[in-house]
This record gives structure tokens, sequence and C-alpha cells, in this order.
């Protein structure tokens, strides 16, 4: 029986006791197979300051380079500092775990690094002679010509799973392999739970995780974009919103009447907006503060001379708000003529740069699209006014 610190697999056995092979048995076995050269997982140690994960910004190595001790395997970033990681092992690098960028979990895998091995080859045999020494050699030394045997046929009890008979029983009943399962007792040993679980496990379907669909980015343009930046803008000004409900029975008699007048000056359509659009000019003409703005400073009241209105419009581009210009001087009809203009241009996309600036007041008409009372309005920037006009009942 032989008393010796050996290595397998990258894992110290300490104080095993062999007890089927001699010494130079297990040494010599070592030597001659190749398989032996161990393979070890170098985990990413505790950097301090209870950082538990870290960037890979940069590798010092590549698969299949070889490296020493205390040389440079990457650089990480936490939160609080650069560090260059360096490797405890000599060997030559097998598989890096991370690419750049990406973030590694403390005392997780970082690189496999195969340890380089002293193995000796095994010499010809020179004579007969030598080798019938060799097989009848007290020791029991095993020919060179022998294929080497496994390290199960070698140490078969480490390689066996550790379980209580009872334990074995059940899985025998149930013809698992005791192997398969990951033991939960101590020292890794397999308990009866394990097993019922194992087969638990084996009995649920397998979930079906439904892929999740990523987050799509598209960038504002164009009218969309403009919009955006204005009504963002309009939300820094204080709003005061003010409701009431007037009779247009004469509005609606006097249409009537201009509407054959209409279809002889052209056939623009005459609607209820060409005569809100002028009857805003006449109010602006009586109260000329509604067609101001204050300055950027807030020190004066610039009072405009020109009644410039604007009129909301939805369009496949989105919300625009292109203004008729100096409407104190146009009829009902020209304003009729000029909104119709408007309108088709907007709709085709092709208003043209002074169509959108310049105004001084805003309508917008919602009766078309909703019934009464909504009171919530936006102001465009560069206006203190903006009147909606809603359902005529």
């Amino acid at each position: 029986m032989a008393f010796r610190i050996c290595s397998l697999a990258g894992h110290g056995l300490r104080g095993a006791f062999l007890p089927k092979y001699t010494q130079k048995q297990i040494i010599r076995c070592f030597r001659v197979s190749p398989q032996f050269l161990a393979t070890v997982q170098f985990n990413l140690s505790d950097i301090g300051e209870g950082i538990k994960e870290v960037t890979v910004k940069e590798w010092f190595v590549e698969a299949g380079q070889k490296v020493a001790q205390f040389d440079n395997i990457c650089e990480v970033q936490s939160d609080k500092a650069s560090v260059t990681i360096t490797s405890r092992f000599d060997g030559v690098i097998k598989k890096l775990h991370y690419k750049i960028e990406d973030v590694a979990q403390v005392g997780q895998p970082l690189v496999d690094i195969e340890l380089e091995g002293s193995e000796e080859a095994v010499k010809p045999e020179e004579s007969s002679s030598s080798s019938s020494s060799s097989s009848s050699d007290s020791d029991g030394e095993l020919k060179s010509s022998a294929p080497p045997p496994s390290p199960e046929e070698q140490m078969p009890y480490l390689f066996k799973s550790l379980a209580a008979p009872a334990v074995r029983r059940v899985a025998m009943e149930n013809k698992i392999q005791i192997s398969d399962i990951k033991g939960t007792g101590k020292g890794g040993r397999v308990l009866k739970e394990d097993i019922l679980a194992f087969i638990e496990a084996k009995k649920a379907p397998p979930k079906v995780v439904p892929k999740a669909e990523g987050d799509r980015i598209e960038p504002i343009k164009g009218v969309m974009k403009g919009m955006a930046k204005t009504m963002t803008a309009s939300l820094q000004i204080p709003h005061f919103v003010y409701s009431d409900e007037i009779n247009v029975d004469n509005l609606v008699l006097v249409r009537q009447q201009l509407k054959e007048v209409s279809f002889g000056r052209g056939g623009v359509k005459l609607t209820y907006m060409p005569f809100l659009i002028k009857a805003a000019s006449l109010a602006l003409k009586h109260f000329p503060v509604i067609n101001s703005s204050v300055d950027s400073e807030c020190q004066n009241i610039i009072y405009k001379a020109d009644h410039n209105i604007g009129v909301a419009m939805d369009t496949p581009l989105g919300l625009v708000v292109p203004n008729i210009k100096r409407v104190q001087t146009l009829s009902v009809f020209d304003v009729a003529t000029e909104l119709n203009r408007l309108m088709q241009s907007g709709m085709k996309g092709s208003l043209k740069p002074e169509d959108l600036t310049g105004g001084t007041f805003t309508i917008s008409n919602i009766g078309i699209v909703s019934g009464i009372n909504l009171d919530l309005f936006i102001l465009l920037v560069g206006s203190i006014f903006l009147i909606s006009f809603e359902k005529i009942l």
C-alpha cells in the first residue's frame, strides 16, 4: 500500500490511499498517458472593494498562445478602476470566455488554460531480455507496448458517486445512472431527494419561452421632428384656458346665402372656417393685445401689425400649422381660396417654409373630429392666444 500526493485533471488528492497499485505504477501511468494534461478554468478573482462584475476592456492573449505565471491575461474595468489580470499558471490558453466589452462576473471562468506537463516519452525496448525483465519486475511495472489504462481503471474509487445503498436502489429501480445526478448532500453525496427531483425534472415538459421582441428605434425626421420640437417648447409657456358657448344662427344663414356666390367666384368651397378666420381678424383689430408676444427677456410686449392667422391641420406627415398672411386685408372669399391652397399643399407635403412661419394667432377646428368641451390646447411659440372651435349643434 502506498501513500502519496498525486494530481489528476487539476484536482489535488492529498493523503489518498491507493490500495491496488504500487507507487511506481501510479507514477508510470501518469507519465505515459498524454490525456492527463490538465485544463483548468482560470476564474476571475475578487479585485476588492465589493466589486461583483467588471467589463473586459482588452485581451493580451488569444486561444493557442503560451503563457507563464505573472503574464498579463487581460485588462478589466470596474466602476471604480481598471485592473490588469495576470496568469497564475504556466500553460497554453485554450478558450477565452468573454469578448471585448462583455461583462464578467467575479468568481466565474475567465479563460481555460492547459497546464504544461513534464511527461517523459517511453523509450522502445532495446532487447527482448530487457522486455522480459520489465514484465517480471517485482514492482509489476506495465509494458510500454500495452495501451494505457483509463482513469477509471487506474483509480476506480475516484469516479464513483457518493450515495447510500438505499439511494442507489431507488436510482436502479428508475433506470437512472447515479453519476448523472448532482448531489446536494455533504461532499457531493447524492440524496434520495436528488433522485426524486431528477425524475420530476425529466417528467416536466420543457418550458417554451417566447422570443422577446426587441425595442425598435426610428429617428425623428421631417415634419414630425419639427412638430416634436415645437410642442416641447410650447409646454414652457404658462397656459390659461377659457371656454364658452355662442349662438351662431346668423353665421349659418350668411354662409347659406354666400354659397351660390362662392361658386361664381371660382368654385371655392365655402365652409365655416373662412368666416371664423375673418371674425378672428376683426377681433384682433379691436383687441390688439391678443395679437402680440413677449420678448425673450420678458421686458417688452410686441404688438404685431399683421394678422397672420394659423390653422392647425392634420396631414399624413403630422400636425402642421400653416398661416394665412395679412388676413385683415382679405375678404372671406380670399381667405377661403388661400385656405384651400394651404390644405391641398399640406396633404401633399409641399408646404413652403414661408407658409409655416410668421404666425401671430392660431385657430383650431376640432368640431369635425370630436364633440364639445375639449379644453386642452397648446400655444405656439411666438403667440399668446389660440382659439378652438368645436362642433356646431
